[in-house]
């Protein structure tokens, strides 16, 4: 009985210390498995901490992008420029000068005397009045209210006026007389009542020098756009748009 009891206790102490055996060993072995997953779950954050950060990378500027265009000045062909410039006591010889001005988009440009003529000044017939007095002295020189801005842009210059005795007015001679037109083409052209240009032209040339001269026409005030522009466009001038 005592053998029977010993060999009894023998097996529980060996059942005992397997079990206990049995419950250390994987204590361990979790602890070191929690402590391994920690660590790398760190490392694998730190990692992807770092990949995830913004490169702080220093970006040279693309000159051709960021560069502020170069200020360029353009240089474009404007064309010839023309200025239709006229004296028209009665308003006839200022229509034909607004059709010449507007079939070539020209400037115009009227020649407004400081005293203006009135009827009695115009009176032809009278030989102590103010046109007929001007007329008859060549050095007459009205004077004129007023001046072109900048003639020296104008390449072609046409001029227009009404026939009084034959001749342009005097005050188209101030004019003429009051800037440079070297190097220019100038157009005369003229109304009246019946007379052509006579020799109206040829002397207002004689106040100019350096410009080239083209034959002059004598219009009608009731002349159309077309008319005008159909005499304009055979001068064969070379005009810009």
């Amino acid at each position: 009985m005592k053998k029977f009891a010993a060999l009894l206790l023998t097996f529980l102490m060996a059942v005992s210390l397997a079990a206990c055996a049995g419950n250390s060993n994987p204590a361990e072995t979790n602890s070191s498995d929690t402590e391994n997953s920690i660590s790398e779950e760190t490392s694998v954050s730190e990692s992807s901490a770092v990949e995830s950060e913004p490169k702080n990378e220093v970006t040279q500027p693309d000159e051709t992008e960021s560069a502020e265009p170069a200020s360029e000045t353009e240089t474009e062909a404007e064309g010839t420029k023309v200025l239709v410039a006229y004296f028209s006591a009665t308003g006839t010889t200022e229509g034909v000068a607004e059709h010449i001005a507007n079939g070539l988009n020209a400037d115009i440009y009227e020649i407004v005397p400081e005293d203006p003529y009135t009827d009695a000044d115009l009176n032809y017939n009278d030989n102590n009045s103010r046109t007929t007095i001007e007329m008859n002295d060549p050095s007459a020189r009205p004077a004129i209210s007023g001046s072109v801005e900048n003639m020296d842009q104008y390449d072609i210059v046409f001029i227009g006026y009404p026939i009084w005795w034959g001749e342009a007015p005097r005050i188209v001679s101030t004019f003429m007389e009051s800037y440079d037109f070297s190097g220019k083409t100038i157009v005369p052209f003229c109304t009246s009542g019946g007379s052509g240009m006579g020799s109206s032209a040829t002397n207002l040339e004689q106040l100019t020098s350096g410009a080239t001269w083209l034959d002059g026409q004598r219009l009608n005030g009731g002349d159309s756009q077309d008319t005008v522009m159909e005499w304009v466009n055979g001068l064969g001038l070379s005009l810009g748009e």
